[in-house]
């Protein structure tokens, strides 16, 4: 069953008010509650003298109001005193500054000061808590790449990373090979010659850009690692997660997920919304409920990030304070996103926070309570979950889906390293496939290179730039249908063109040869034929030599008529990224190939999804929408007119 929580700080209300706060979180529903994660200046005011008896305190009454402690290792905070005594832990950024003392992740992954510090509170907060009764869970640090704090260009950080390649080629001349030094002159004659790159008079060698991108990430996992197995020894039996920021690809959080034992991720669709590369015209018409497919997305990369275990450990129950412009989410949508959470198979929605702040940076941050401590809306529409959630039978895991869609981790820092175009985004080709089969009423799994792809009827490869030997092995082997996307198998693991030319290994699957490709600009008047069907094209295009069945071709003026799509009974190849509307269409030919199910009927602005015995249906419309179903459809929770921001379920 659906579980809800809450994100609390009661080292920023007075003690007077703890126990009347848990009263209330237990009496909304609540049954989890975070705590702790900045707090390190607060329990160690000094470099080794402690102050738990306020925590203890906040964790007895949590816990003897019935609700289960998450607790939280404090490194997203170091403390002022150890900044003070040890400056060279602090990051520096790709300009050469250093980001100083005053918010928070305010730390290089590469410090082996900071490594031993963070070991220390770890192990301090482990051994305290470890054995609490009341603490159920724990969460490692807090979200892992906020404000652009993976990468550091520090003195530590070049240290690490000379080691780091030291150990990835043994000897400087594979580097060399493997970089392309020779290219403008650029070889060395030793791993300590090398530098980060960053401040470069023109870009680096992609192979540096990529290592470098390989390197950060594995300092993420490694520093990740050090505390799970802290935690791990300490508190046995406690599960442990850490909450990922959605559409952050900064790390493989794959990697990070392999160490704990459920993933959480926070969802701030408003926030989304505004920095998503949409349009004016798209923002306004989601101004208030966001992009409807986003959190979905995330919700299913976590439920495999976390290898079937998911949680959302911040929601956003109205306005935030940290995106450019911060509007308030519809009435409704705080409802609305906690059950499209559980239908793509959250276990547990925790919201931020229970009380808006009266002062710092964030006091224009919405709550479930008012600063005054009356009901925020948020706290209206987890009433209506909490009465909801009592109709609903027992419903075990998500199901998996028939179609599977692929995202490579390397393969986004490829596409970041050289990018070809301005405005390449694979966030935005993955996020444009997910709609496209969100749109039809087609559930989605997020899998990685080291999937089990088995039982898929059609596995998507939107973009997987980095050749992948091992995974075309896993594809052949599966009886799924195949569609690789342009600029897959396009660079080898140094970021080299493969040697008999793109798709590289993937030429197993479909005989295809890519001789040229053009990163296009939006002014572009190129269109495909699919069907009958013209549709504009996307900012990128392929000159493909096939043998195979042509299924769409090019319409320009340049070579008029050259293929767009060509496929065989196993795999299909797409030379372009097409825009949604002709999107939908290619999706249509490929769930009908794969023989795919999809939801008959489904209005645009409606989801439809299934959670084992429980289908679920959301209207992102601000006008009401009729669902086309049986009429002896026995609804749980609405019916088969849909509300405005509206959600049904019922059984199957």
């Amino acid at each position: 069953m659906l579980e809800l929580g809450v994100c609390y700080y009661p080292e920023q209300w007075p003690k007077e008010m703890w126990a009347d706060d848990a009263r209330k979180m237990a009496a909304l529903g609540l049954t989890w509650v975070r705590i702790a994660e900045f707090t390190w200046s607060l329990v160690e005011p000094s470099e080794g003298e402690f102050d738990w008896d306020w925590l203890d305190q906040a964790v007895d009454t949590l816990g003897k109001a019935g609700l289960q402690v998450v607790m939280c290792t404090p490194t997203a905070a170091p403390p002022k005193w150890l900044v003070d005594k040890h400056p060279e832990i602090l990051p520096v950024d790709e300009h050469g500054n250093v980001r100083k003392f005053g918010a928070r992740r305010h730390y290089c992954f590469s410090s082996d000061i900071y490594h031993e510090h963070a070991v220390r509170i770890t192990k301090a907060f482990a051994n305290r808590y470890g054995k609490n009764e009341f603490v159920h869970a724990w969460q490692v640090d807090n979200e892992y790449g906020d404000h652009n704090t993976i990468y550091s260009y520090s003195d530590v950080a070049q240290t690490a990373f000379q080691k780091w390649l030291s150990a990835r080629y043994e000897a400087i001349d594979c580097l060399n090979e493997a970089w392309g030094t020779r290219f403008w002159g650029m070889t060395y004659q030793s791993f300590s010659q090398i530098e980060l790159p960053n401040n470069l008079v023109e870009e680096p060698s992609p192979t540096h850009l990529l290592d470098f991108y390989r390197f950060s990430s594995d300092q993420v996992v490694s520093f990740n690692k050090m505390q799970v197995d802290l935690l791990r020894k300490l508190s046995p039996g406690r599960p442990i997660t850490h909450n990922f920021m959605g559409h952050n690809t900064d790390f493989d959080h794959y990697a990070v997920g392999k160490d704990i034992d459920f993933a959480s991720w926070d969802s701030y669709p408003m926030g989304a919304l505004v920095y998503a590369g949409l349009d004016d015209e798209e923002k306004a018409e989601r101004l208030r409920t966001g992009i409807p497919d986003q959190p979905a997305f995330n919700n299913d990369l976590y439920r495999q990030v976390g290898q079937g275990k998911a949680w959302i450990m911040e929601q956003q129950p109205g306005p935030v304070n940290w995106a450019k412009h911060n509007q308030s989410p519809q009435d409704g949508m705080t409802r609305l996103w906690t059950w499209l959470a559980y239908a793509h198979g959250v276990d547990v929605v925790c919201y931020f926070r229970w009380r808006q702040s009266k002062f710092a940076q964030e006091q224009f941050h919405a709550g479930l309570l008012l600063p005054n401590n009356e009901p925020d809306q948020g706290f209206l529409e987890v009433e209506q979950v909490v009465r909801e959630s009592a109709l609903l039978p027992e419903t075990g895991q998500r199901q998996q889906s028939e179609v599977a869609l692929v995202l490579d981790y390397p393969s986004r820092w490829a596409a970041h390293a050289l990018p070809q175009g301005e405005d390449y985004s694979s966030s935005r080709v993955a996020m444009d496939w997910y709609v496209a089969f969100s749109q039809r009423g087609i559930d989605v799994d997020i899998v990685g290179p080291h999937s089990d792809l088995e039982h898929y009827k059609l596995v998507v490869v939107p973009d997987m730039i980095i050749d992948n030997s091992a995974f075309v092995d896993k594809l052949e082997e599966s009886s799924a249908k195949v569609y690789l996307g342009a600029r897959t198998g396009s660079k080898t693991k140094d970021m080299h063109i493969p040697t008999k030319l793109p798709p590289g290994n993937f030429t197993r699957l479909i005989d295809v040869k890519v001789e040229r490709v053009e990163s296009l600009p939006p002014y572009n008047k190129d269109r495909v034929e699919l069907d009958g069907i013209l549709g504009d094209l996307g900012n990128w295009r392929e000159h493909i030599v096939s043998d195979e069945t042509v299924l769409a071709t090019f319409q320009s003026e340049f070579r008029q008529g050259s293929p767009a799509l060509v496929g065989n009974d196993k795999c299909w190849y797409g030379a372009t990224h097409f825009t949604p509307s002709l999107l939908q269409e290619v999706v249509g030919k490929l769930t009908s190939w794969a023989d795919v199910f999809a939801s008959p009927n489904v209005a645009t602005n409606v989801r439809v999804t299934r959670r084992e015995n429980l289908k679920f249906a959301f209207n992102f419309s601000h006008k009401p929408e009729q669902l086309d179903l049986p009429t002896e459809t026995q609804f749980l929770v609405g019916g088969m007119e849909l509300a405005p921001y509206d959600v049904a379920i019922w059984q199957i």
